[in-house]
């Protein structure tokens, strides 16, 4: 066996070991029921699968904890090691065999909730190509894109992602860059436009030259923030280890006490039996986990339980704002038209050459036309040399649509013509050369956005409420005026985005929400991150819960469903420790046995499981705005 496939081994054994030994837990406890009650044998042969458990699983545990008690690491499962001590100095080994499938299912839990958060890299990496395509002469050769140089041709593939930051020299198509704007729009693409790396490439082959290396581009700054933000992410302690802090010190305090005060080792093995925190190892995770069920019932998927615990705690919440408070739908909101011309001639005109166009404002246009029941007509010749606009004939017109900054910079006596900038995205049109109609339009509002954002400060204690965005200050500011927002901070590039979200959850507990890759580094820096929609695999992965139906509706249900884990959680672990603290009490007094402690703490199990299975029952109603 070679170095490396045993080094491989020790890996993978230190990876799965937790599941391992859970698996070995059951299939132990599973043959000690069907030897000791199916095939009828003595206990002391049956016991002998216990003891399996216990020698091949529960040592390593043992093993783990008194390495976190020598750092003085103290939770609830360091008294669960304890328990399992006792558990085999009194010979109950189905006890003892519980707690250990209790303890390593919890730890296999944990392991997979890192293993998601570290897969947000592999999703983002899955996005780059490896290879592009370099042409030479009249060739085309696959090459790693490590070995690309500036001024290379690239021949980029219909669907393929953009292998490096370029410009485009030949073809006409779109892209999707939604994962550096976060605004879901196909960019239209001609000779002269630039081109990101990672972005994904439409229906038609586009040649671009790179202007970058890959290791300096846009996407690769992006990986490098998501790493940085990945590292600094902080460990959030989880509620069962915050009362195991309180209630295994006093635990053990209470067991020695007894021990000491009445000579009697039995006194402090029944206190550390009845102590046993089965109300925090598994009343808790059942809670969660019914609350995952009733949110996946919600379409609302948890994708770290710390989202649950920690959401009604946030009293700062940070909202991007394409795809989150608005629809990511750019409308048509206003027609200035020259008074030489109609409103509808106009739009009936423009939408007969926009049905040639990608643009993302091209479609708000169509569907204004539609709305007004306007025909469109055939159009010829339709252009769009770069820097100018988009070009067409229709019915005898030249018909021009193009931006303020493109018009002003080869027309300045057409200034005086222009209404003022509007806060919003604007085109201008020209007919025949001439000023026709400047059209104004505005990312739609959620309906319920108003209403969410007022109700958060009554209803969930919200302190403060921040919009964060990459858009002009303008339009940012004009919809929070609308939802009732105070706070904005407008043309933010991902890297911002990330310090203002890591400043404002190190002041408090802060929940941040965003729908593009560019938000995936806030989404891992923030106290919770929630993805709207399914836009992008990196969002997701980023995200500690995704809704699914893109509703501020379901987000509120989330905090009301998380609110009520929280507080069954808190009823489960309060209830279930006051219990065992009055059952140490006899305990310690001599008036409970070992193995009765053993018995009292099922009881005390089962009020803990019965309680926290609530959390999986639908309550009336899960909104309140």
């Amino acid at each position: 066996m070679t170095a490396c496939y045993k080094g491989r081994l020790a890996l993978n054994w230190l990876r799965y070991r937790h599941a391992a030994i859970a698996g070995l837990a059951v299939v132990g406890i599973a043959a000690w029921a069907v030897v000791r009650f199916g095939l009828g044998w003595s206990p002391h042969l049956a016991h002998r699968w216990l003891q399996g458990v216990l020698l091949l699983g529960g040592v390593p545990l043992i093993v783990e904890l008194s390495v976190k008690l020598a750092r003085r690491e103290w939770g609830a499962d360091l008294l669960a090691g304890i328990s399992i001590v006792a558990s085999v100095l009194l010979g109950e080994y189905l006890a003892g065999a519980l707690v250990v499938l209790m303890l390593s299912g919890g730890e296999t839990l944990e392991a997979y909730a890192v293993r998601s958060a570290s897969s947000v890299l592999a999703a983002l990496s899955r996005r780059m190509p490896s290879v592009a395509h370099r042409k030479r002469d009249s060739t085309i050769e696959d090459v790693s894109i490590d070995e690309i140089v500036v001024g290379d041709e690239i021949l980029v593939f219909p669907h393929e992602s953009c292998p490096v930051d370029g410009t485009v020299i030949e073809g006409h198509g779109v892209m999707d860059e939604s994962y550096l704007t976060g605004e879901p729009f196909l960019i239209q693409k001609t000779p002269g436009a630039s081109v990101f790396s990672g972005a994904i490439n439409g229906e038609s082959a586009l040649t671009i030259r790179a202007d970058k290396l890959a290791g300096d581009s846009r996407f690769a700054q992006i990986m490098h923030v998501m790493q940085e933000s990945q590292q600094r992410r902080p460990r959030l302690r989880r509620m069962g280890d915050q009362f195991g802090a309180l209630y295994t010190p006093l635990a053990v305090a209470i067991g020695l006490i007894a021990w000491g005060t009445s000579g009697d080792p039995i006194r402090f093995l029944a206190v550390m039996v009845i102590a046993t925190p089965c109300p925090l190892l598994i009343g808790i995770p059942v809670a969660i986990i019914g609350s995952i069920s009733l949110a996946a019932r919600r379409t609302i998927v948890i994708r770290d339980p710390v989202v649950l615990e920690r959401a009604p705690t946030c009293r700062t919440m940070i909202f991007d704002k394409t795809g989150t408070l608005t629809y990511g739908e750019p409308e048509l909101v206003n027609q200035i038209v020259d008074g030489r011309w109609n409103a509808d001639t106009v739009l009936s005109l423009v939408a007969s050459i926009e049905q040639y166009s990608k643009h993302p404002l091209a479609r708000a246009i169509r569907n204004a036309a539609r709305l007004r029941r306007l025909a469109v007509h055939e159009a010829r010749q339709i252009s769009e040399p770069p820097g100018q606009g988009l070009t067409g004939e229709v019915r005898g017109h030249t018909i021009r649509i193009t931006s303020r900054k493109q018009l002003l910079d080869q027309r300045s006596d057409v200034a005086g013509q222009l209404p003022p900038p509007s806060p919003g995205l604007e085109c201008i049109i020209l007919i025949d050369q001439q000023y026709a109609a400047t059209y104004q339009f505005r990312d739609r509002p959620r309906r319920e956005g108003a209403r969410f954002i007022d109700h958060l400060g009554p209803k969930h204690r919200v302190d403060r409420v921040i919009l964060l965005s990459g858009d002009r200050e303008s339009e940012v500011r004009y919809l929070a005026d609308l939802i009732g927002v105070r706070e904005v901070h407008a043309e933010k590039t991902p890297e911002q985005k990330l310090d203002i979200v890591r400043r404002e959850a190190a002041r408090a507990p802060t929940l941040f929400m965003g729908d593009g890759i560019n938000d995936a580094p806030a989404l891992l820096a923030a106290t919770v991150g929630i993805a709207f929609g399914q836009h992008s695999d990196v969002t997701t992965e980023a995200a500690g819960a995704v809704i699914m139906d893109t509703t501020l509706e379901k987000v509120d249900e989330l905090l009301h469903i998380s609110a009520r884990m929280r507080t069954i959680s808190l009823q489960t672990a309060l209830g279930g420790v006051g219990l065992s603290l009055c059952g140490m009490a006899f305990a310690a007094a001599g008036y409970l046995p070992p193995v009765y402690g053993a018995l009292a703490q099922e009881l005390i199990d089962v009020f803990a499981v019965l309680n926290a299975l609530r959390a999986a029952w639908p309550p009336q109603t899960l909104r309140d705005f």
